[in-house]
């Protein structure tokens, strides 16, 4: 799970991680520069996600490696950072043996409640290179909320409403949109569902 930290530094943000008072820890920590510091062994559960689901699953602490990036959440990610995060995406994915639907924002299991790793965050950059998903959108779908929710929630969103997870989609998928459901989002977020959802069939890519 990708988070920003929302911090002026990394050195900030290490510290925050590193005070019992705050009650917040990560498995591993990305500076600007692309220093990677491992902060709790990622088979140990760590405290960065919070009250959320995925998947139909809460208590995704027990879940979930978590990393923070140290980014402000208005800034461009640094491309020292980016790189470092893609040597550790591959690492995880590979000590895990997890596939690129696995890689999610903190934003993805608590929308509404929390916009990590933010819309300036590079996502397509990662599915490129097989360690995230994108949708692929050949035609547009009529739009309708009802569907577009189930989809969403089928592919792992928590059920909390159209508004809702529209803004956590876009915030992931569509950063600079804005503006009702269109047509787009509803083709976007069936293919979501029919690749990588829940119920997709198991003998399929």
């Amino acid at each position: 799970m990708l988070h920003y930290t929302a911090m002026d530094s990394a050195q900030a943000a290490m510290d925050r991680l590193c005070d019992p008072q705050y009650e917040v820890s990560a498995h591993y920590l990305i500076a600007e520069d692309g220093a990677c510091y491992e902060m709790v062994d990622p088979k140990m559960r760590a405290w960065h996600a919070g009250v959320g689901s995925w998947r139909g699953l809460d208590d995704i602490n027990s879940r979930s490696i978590g990393i923070e990036l140290a980014n402000d959440g208005s800034s461009p990610f640094a491309a020292l950072l980016m790189t470092a995060l893609e040597g550790l995406l591959r690492q995880i994915l590979e000590q895990f043996d997890l596939p690129p639907k696995a890689v999610i924002g903190h934003s993805d299991m608590a929308p509404g409640r929390k916009c990590d790793p933010g819309r300036r965050f590079d996502w397509r950059r990662l599915a490129l290179q097989g360690l995230a998903v994108w949708p692929n959108v050949t035609a547009t779908t009529p739009t309708d909320a009802d569907r577009f929710c189930e989809s969403l929630v089928n592919f792992g969103y928590p059920d909390l409403g159209a508004d809702v997870l529209l803004d956590a989609f876009r915030q992931r998928f569509r950063p600079h949109e804005t503006g009702p459901l269109d047509d787009w989002d509803m083709a976007a977020a069936a293919d979501l569902s029919a690749r990588f959802g829940v119920d997709r069939d198991p003998n399929t890519a």
